[in-house]
């Protein structure tokens, strides 16, 4: 669902749920779907946020549209819908699954002050989970060589991030068909992963002077993304980081087993943080 007055990204995938005063701003992972972050969209959304989830450019369509397109433009995509946000409501979260992590670091970063606080799901600084494949400890000489990443391309395979066998088989079947709005591409391209890289590694910079509350959520059981990344994101940020391991789930931690508690962590983290609730709080009224 679409408004006039705030950009959700190319196609119809994008969407926003309810009508509350604090908004949270969600951005989804590389080759990834707004679909991906609807079932933490809607609790947030009950719990009374307004919740925006746009489609990144080169997103929800093919590989080779992918390609034509680069991190700074998917950033711009996110920084679109926060800017519409902007004007529509006094206090705004950013979060994001695995690449939507990194850049809401990034968001938090280049508007220091603006941002409330950070929802970080499955951060990827790296893929080092207990399902990659040891050759991806190539990919970084691969990229080096002329036409390297050309050749690149990384395939996704089971379990997918999903422990829950049931929706596993759903998500497979969906990828397979080529319903990339529901589920995201069956592959990665070289040219897109570089691309990510050169994000992470201006994150990296980037994140000391990120003063922002954050709440790290992480599955230890992580198929793509260690606890190593989450255990970086805590000790490298500015600002006061809240870091919780999730078990039995795997990397899309926003639709696997765990989805509740993730849920219910963002709402107590929101609440926390909100505005209106620290002007509530008797504590801070001096009374």
């Amino acid at each position: 669902m679409n408004t006039p007055e705030i950009d959700l990204g190319e196609g119809d995938a994008g969407f926003v749920l309810g009508t509350g005063e604090v908004a949270v701003l969600l951005i989804h992972g590389l080759t990834g779907t707004p679909t991906e972050l609807r079932r933490v969209a809607v609790g947030l959304a009950k719990a009374g946020c307004t919740v925006y989830v746009p489609t990144l450019a080169g997103h929800c369509a093919d590989n080779a549209y992918l390609q034509t397109t680069g991190w700074q433009d998917w950033y711009e995509s996110a920084r679109n819908t926060f800017a519409g946000i902007r004007q529509k409501h006094s206090q705004v979260f950013v979060g994001g699954l695995s690449m939507g992590a990194v850049m809401s670091m990034y968001m938090a970063a280049e508007h220091p002050g603006q941002i409330a606080g950070l929802l970080l799901y499955s951060t990827t600084l790296r893929y080092d989970g207990w399902n990659i494949p040891k050759t991806s400890l190539l990919i970084p000489l691969m990229m080096m060589l002329p036409f390297g990443v050309h050749l690149c391309s990384f395939n996704e395979r089971p379990p997918y991030g999903i422990k829950n066998p049931r929706l596993r088989a759903i998500v497979e079947r969906q990828m397979k068909a080529g319903d990339s709005n529901s589920a995201g591409l069956l592959s990665m391209p070289g040219l897109s992963v570089r691309e990510l890289r050169r994000l992470i590694a201006v994150v990296k910079r980037k994140m000391p002077s990120v003063m922002t509350p954050t709440l790290v959520i992480h599955a230890s059981e992580d198929d793509l993304t260690s606890r190593w990344n989450a255990d970086y994101v805590e000790r490298h940020l500015g600002g006061p980081v809240t870091k919780v391991l999730l078990d039995n789930c795997y990397h899309m931690i926003t639709v696997d087993l765990q989805y509740p508690r993730v849920i219910e962590l963002s709402n107590a983290f929101v609440k926390k943080n909100s505005l209106e609730t620290q002007v509530q709080d008797p504590l801070l009224q001096g009374t």
